[in-house]
C-alpha cells in the first residue's frame, strides 16, 4: 500500500513538471513586397516646327487684295503654305506649273484662305464660271456686281481647277514654254496672259514667293538645290491714293469701305466706273479700306 501511494506521487510530480514547460511560439517572416517605382517625367510646351518647312518671320501683319479685302498675319500665311504644298507639288508634277506659282496665286487670290471666296466658296483662285462651268456657284461683287463664281466641295478641288483652268485655256499656252520653275517668268505672264488687271501682280506674286521660300518647293519637284533667300522682300505695297492731300471733309469725296467696289460706289453715286477711274487716276480696279475717291 505504501508503495503505491510513493509511486502516485512520484508519478503526479513528473506530470506537473512536463505541464509547466515553457511553449515556443515560431511565426514565419513574410517576404517584403515592393511596389513598382514609376517614373514621372514634366510635360513640355508645344515646339513650333522651323527650318524649311515653317519661314522665320517676324509675326507681321498686312492687308491681302483679292475678290475681298482680308488681314493676315504671316503665321496664317505659313500655316496656308503648309496646308497645302503638297498639293501644289503634286500640281507641278503632273501639270508643269510651279509649285512656288501655286502657292503665291493660293495665298494671294484667297486672302491666305480667309477670303470671302474660299470660306463661301472654296474658291482660292477666284476663277470665275465662265461658258464652260456645270458646277455649283456663288455671287459675289468684283468688277461688276453679283459675279458668277465657281464653288467647290472643297479646298483640293480649286487647287486641281487652277491647274486644269491654265492648262486647258489657250491664253495661257505660252506659260508653258517657260522653264517649270522659273517663277518670275510665269509671275509676269500670268499678268500679260490676262489672268488679273492689277499690274502689280507679277510683283507680288514674287514678294510671297521670296518672302516665304516658296522657290523651295520647286526644287524638292525638280531636284535642284535650293538657297534661302537671306533678305526678304518687303510686302507689296497698297495702292497709293491719289486724292490723300485732299480735304476730307470735302462733299465730293468718299471714303472706301471694307466690301466696296468702284462697281458698287459708281451705283451708289449714280457714276459710270470709267468716270471713277478718270477723276481718281486708278489704272486698275484695286481698293484700299479708307482710301478717298473722287465721286462728283
Amino acid at each position: 500500500m505504501v508503495k503505491k501511494i510513493i509511486t502516485f506521487l512520484i508519478l503526479a510530480t513528473l506530470v506537473s513538471c512536463s505541464s509547466s514547460k515553457p511553449t515556443i511560439a515560431t511565426t514565419k517572416k513574410a517576404a517584403a513586397v515592393q511596389r513598382p517605382r514609376v517614373a514621372t517625367t514634366k510635360k513640355q510646351a508645344p515646339v513650333k516646327p522651323i527650318g524649311k518647312n515653317y519661314p522665320s518671320t517676324n509675326n507681321t501683319t498686312e492687308v491681302i487684295q483679292s475678290t475681298s479685302k482680308t488681314v493676315v498675319t504671316s503665321d496664317l500665311i505659313n500655316n496656308y503654305i503648309l496646308q497645302f504644298k503638297d498639293i501644289a507639288m503634286g500640281n507641278m508634277q503632273k501639270y508643269g506649273i510651279p509649285a512656288s506659282i501655286i502657292l503665291a496665286q493660293g495665298i494671294l487670290e484667297s486672302g491666305a484662305g480667309k477670303g470671302d471666296l474660299a470660306l463661301d466658296a472654296n474658291n482660292h483662285f477666284g476663277i470665275k464660271c465662265h461658258n464652260d462651268w456645270l458646277g455649283e456657284s456663288v455671287r459675289h461683287d468684283d468688277d461688276s456686281a453679283q459675279e458668277c463664281f465657281r464653288k467647290y466641295t472643297e479646298a483640293s478641288e480649286s487647287y486641281r481647277d487652277h491647274a486644269l483652268f491654265l492648262v486647258g485655256k489657250k491664253r495661257y499656252a505660252s506659260l508653258f514654254t517657260y522653264e517649270k520653275d522659273d517663277y518670275k517668268a510665269w509671275a509676269k505672264g500670268l499678268r500679260a496672259c490676262g489672268y488679273a488687271t492689277d499690274p502689280n501682280y507679277p510683283d507680288k506674286l514674287i514678294s510671297y514667293i521670296e518672302r516665304y521660300n516658296l522657290h523651295q518647293y520647286d526644287c524638292q519637284v525638280t531636284g535642284r538645290n535650293y538657297k534661302p533667300f537671306e533678305k526678304s522682300t518687303p510686302p507689296a505695297k497698297s495702292p497709293s491714293n491719289s486724292n490723300s492731300n485732299v480735304n476730307p471733309n470735302d462733299p465730293n469725296l468718299y471714303e472706301v469701305q471694307k466690301g466696296d467696289t468702284l462697281y458698287s460706289i459708281s451705283k451708289k453715286f449714280n457714276v459710270l466706273v470709267d468716270d471713277l477711274k478718270q477723276k481718281n487716276n486708278l489704272s486698275d480696279n484695286a481698293l484700299s479700306i479708307g482710301q478717298k475717291l473722287k465721286v462728283k
